[in-house]
């Protein structure tokens, strides 16, 4: 947006952006990953960033939204959640961060393309669009997740809302399972649900957040590591999961695939109600 203050900052020795919203909502993205590290509203951290966080400029970040692309998880051949949140980003002067295929990343996936992270900030509101464009002579394929730790206040009482009815794969369980109203969290917690067609609801205490995708995202993954999983995660402290959440816009299931010379955006877009 054109109203937005965006300045260069350090955060943990890395070069990060600082976007300012007039009205007082700041976002920082840091050019390692295109990685949103935070998002206050109202005076309010919104996002969860593990104070174990690795800040080395080549291991992934924990906490705030990687950018999981072209692979999601273990499931392809590439590293896991593939190589854009372990890459270098290239600043805008309006706040975006922009990718393009090299010789690192032709090496691990044979694609020319350039990818965008486009960032809205509005009073209240975060939306995050990223899109990608072929930039080769052959379709390339591709998987993502928008992988957003929101940061909560109360584990135990926490409810999402508007996921009733929808089927999902439960990675815990190894089974597929339908969703009997909201979702409520008392141990591990790793699913890919079938995207609701309407937006979420997060019920945290007195807060409340929207959480909406674009339509051509259509799945929706929730992820709690839990007490146990959460203690063998090095980058996170023992009690890091009763702080945190992740809700992520995605395609994981099957490959995005965009023709050769076409682009793709999708979006997530995060509203205090």
């Amino acid at each position: 947006m054109s109203d937005l203050l965006v300045s260069p900052e350090v955060f943990h020795n890395q070069p990060c952006l600082r976007l300012r919203h007039p009205g007082g909502d700041t976002v920082l993205v840091a050019l390692h990953g295109a990685h949103v590290l935070s998002w206050t509203s109202g005076g309010v951290e919104r996002l969860y960033l593990s104070p174990q966080a690795v800040f080395d400029g080549q291991a992934a970040i924990r906490g705030g939204v990687p950018v999981c692309f072209p692979q999601f998880n273990m499931r392809g051949p590439l590293p896991k959640h593939g190589f854009a949140r372990t890459t270098a980003w290239t600043a805008n002067p309006d706040g975006s961060l922009d990718l393009h295929s090299s010789p690192t990343t032709l090496a691990l996936w044979p694609h020319a393309f350039s990818a965008r992270l486009h960032i809205v900030l509005e009073p209240g509101v975060l939306q995050l669009v990223f899109s990608v464009h072929n930039t080769g002579d052959q379709p390339l394929d591709f998987a993502l997740a928008l992988h957003t730790y929101l940061q909560v206040q109360s584990l135990p009482t926490l409810l999402l809302h508007g996921l009733q009815g929808q089927p999902y794969w439960d990675d815990v369980a190894q089974t597929q399972r339908q969703q009997t109203g909201p979702v409520g969290f008392d141990a591990e917690t790793d699913r890919v649900y079938q995207a609701a067609a309407h937006p979420l609801e997060l019920v945290d205490g007195l807060q409340r957040l929207q959480i909406a995708q674009s339509p051509n995202l259509p799945n929706t993954v929730v992820w709690n590591p839990g007490s146990t999983k959460c203690a063998s995660i090095a980058d996170m402290p023992a009690d890091g999961y009763q702080h945190m959440l992740c809700v992520e816009a995605g395609q994981v299931d099957t490959p995005i695939t965009v023709a050769a010379g076409a682009a793709w955006t999708g979006w997530q877009r995060l509203s205090v109600v």
